[in-house]
């Protein structure tokens, strides 16, 4: 890497470009060298939007000496051959989820990367972040007992009511599982361990679905992958985690519980996994607002938020003392 900011070229200028460019303009260790997209007027306007250039193509962009890593931001159907590219231009990777629509696919980008002294990264990177950092800290430190299960739920109706161009997601390397399961999957495995087992069946409640807002609105398309995936997972660590991952559902929830011996934490925001934690132990009949106000009563059970503020930052104390119950 450079000595100084560090230059990123941008592949991929769809909806999701905009909260990484506006987070990487944001950090001055950061320049942002260029974007291109197949689309030279899109990437164009974005590149406007934010105010960093715009390369006329993928080729230009990864022949520029002055990108050192390729942000992926590209379909999940051309991940893998935009970052093998980029590796072979000599640019370090880091790409959106998931890696390649396959492993094999995957492991010949780790390959490549290897062969060329490399690094490659992917999303979601949300374990790195205070939510899960402080979770982590506060399962080592005992705050629920041993954790024994964990409830993860993700579903919604799918996000053609909203997206303009949703049906890559409904494609191979897309669906719930691909798309929202890495961010649960991954929090669970980062704080308690690898999966040992799974069992889970995976189905498709349509054939075709209907673009709901912007220029092809109205617009149908066909569904070639499940969206609606239910999962049992057994961890190494002994605990069970029960999974649901769906676009076919009328009521809309995202959730994470951790359910240990001595009481439940709940993860915040699951998709961001920003903002406080909430414990809750036996007895308690409600979330405590917040650590940062006055403890509980003596009497009463400790029940709590836990603040994500730095993922450095220790937390401010031990919990509270739990009432004996004989």
């Amino acid at each position: 890497m450079s000595g100084g900011p560090v230059g990123v070229g941008v592949v991929g200028t769809g909806v999701i470009s905009a909260q990484y460019l506006r987070n990487l303009t944001a950090f001055p260790d950061v320049r942002v060298v260029g974007v291109a997209d197949l689309d030279p007027e899109r990437a164009a306007a974005v590149a406007a939007e934010h105010g960093v250039p715009a390369a006329p193509d993928v080729a230009s962009l990864l022949a520029t000496p002055e990108v050192e890593i390729v942000l992926n931001l590209t379909i999940p159907a051309a991940h893998a051959a935009v970052a093998t590219a980029a590796l072979q231009a000599g640019k370090h990777v880091y790409g959106e989820k998931p890696l390649a629509l396959d492993p094999a696919e995957g492991e010949k980008v780790l390959a490549e990367a290897a062969s060329r002294g490399l690094r490659v990264g992917n999303a979601p990177d949300t374990f790195l972040g205070a939510g899960l950092q402080s979770a982590g800290r506060a399962l080592q430190q005992g705050v629920i007992g041993t954790p024994v299960a964990v409830s993860a739920i993700t579903q919604g109706p799918g996000p053609e009511g909203w997206h303009p161009s949703p049906e890559f997601l409904y494609q191979r390397g897309g669906g719930p599982l691909f798309d929202l399961g890495p961010y649960y999957l991954t929090a669970i495995t980062a704080l308690l361990g690898p999966v040992s087992r799974v069992a889970a069946t995976a189905r498709r409640a349509r054939d075709r679905r209907v673009i709901g807002s912007g220029p092809k609105a109205g617009t149908s398309f066909e569904v070639e992958v499940p969206t609606h995936v239910t999962a049992l997972l057994d961890l190494a660590s002994g605990a069970g985690v029960a999974a649901t991952f769906s676009f076919d559902s009328a009521l809309p929830r995202h959730a994470i519980e951790i359910i240990g011996t001595e009481g439940v934490l709940a993860l915040p925001d699951p998709n961001t996994f920003t903002g406080p934690l909430r414990v809750r132990h036996p007895g308690d009949t409600e979330w405590h607002p917040s650590r940062s106000q006055a403890p509980p009563p003596a009497a009463a059970w400790a029940s709590w938020t836990w603040p994500a503020t730095s993922a450095l930052a220790p937390p401010t104390g031990p919990p509270a003392p739990w009432p004996s119950t004989s």
